[in-house]
């Protein structure tokens, strides 16, 4: 017979941090632990690169997972993902992931990882905290899918908590929060949630420009089976978009990206 307190044994968990320091002339300092690494490709043109990767190959119950990455004054990057983050079903607690970023004055970043695919019974909670020191700026992307469209997957349990923060000289100017759950699947199909959306991103600009870049960003937004919103706060730009499928959607988001900034998209993303 087998031993059920055997069989309730704890599980392994996976554990990263990887933070990144630059200046202006380059790599300062990098430091990496467990799944997390850190990668500075080789750019010929455009915004110097980071990618960051989650080795474990996704996140489950109790996972912890950190990504930062502090940009000294004067320095301009660009950060993303190797590859979309997979969030699984947890039975537990939730996997946590944290992304620490600052801007040192007269720099900027802009943050464009890769989308997040949540699986049926996933449990993710998310911070990302963005500090900008005097006039530094920044660009900011989320994509989240729930579930892969070509697979046929439909998700019913979820535990999603998302939040991206953005403070200015140690004040809050921009804030942002997804909350996803069980009770919202059962509503999504409201037009007032998500309808027939699989895939939802937003794209945010806080810079003094950004308001400017409102009318650029409403004249891009017609790609099919993509809809898109764009709002300009004092001091920001914000869009958010929805989709059936992730693959007209990306190429929205990459026309936008195009049109809204000056430099070449990282290598990753090109389609």
């Amino acid at each position: 017979m087998f031993d059920s307190d055997a069989l309730a044994q704890a599980m392994q968990r996976s554990r990263g941090h990887a933070a990144v320091i630059m200046g202006p002339r380059g790599l300062i300092d990098l430091a990496q632990s467990g799944s997390a690494k850190a990668m500075l490709p080789r750019v010929t043109s455009g915004l110097p690169e980071v990618v960051f990767l989650n080795t474990s190959g996704g996140l489950a119950s109790g996972d912890r997972l950190g990504f930062s990455l502090d940009l000294r004054a004067g320095t301009r990057a660009q950060a993303t993902t190797q590859t979309a983050e997979r969030a699984y079903r947890a039975k537990g607690s939730p996997a946590h992931a944290e992304v620490s970023v600052t801007v040192g004055t007269g720099g900027w970043l802009d943050w464009l990882p890769q989308e997040t695919i949540l699986f049926d019974g996933a449990r993710l909670e998310r911070h990302t905290r963005v500090d900008l020191q005097g006039d530094a700026g920044c660009m900011i992307l989320e994509t989240v899918m729930l579930g892969r469209l070509a697979c046929g997957e439909q998700l019913r349990h979820l535990h999603l908590r998302d939040r991206r923060e953005v403070r200015r000289d140690g004040q809050v100017i921009h804030h942002d929060a997804l909350a996803l759950d069980d009770g919202v699947l059962e509503r999504r199909a409201n037009p007032a949630l998500l309808g027939e959306a699989r895939v939802m991103a937003t794209l945010a600009i806080i810079a003094p420009h950004a308001p400017d870049l409102l009318h650029s960003a409403r004249a891009e937004l017609n790609e099919p089976g993509v809809i898109g919103a764009a709002s300009a706060p004092p001091g920001r730009l914000v869009l958010r978009l929805l989709a059936r499928d992730d693959w007209p959607l990306r190429r929205q988001l990459n026309r936008l990206l195009d049109r809204l900034r000056p430099d070449p998209l990282p290598r990753i993303w090109q389609i």
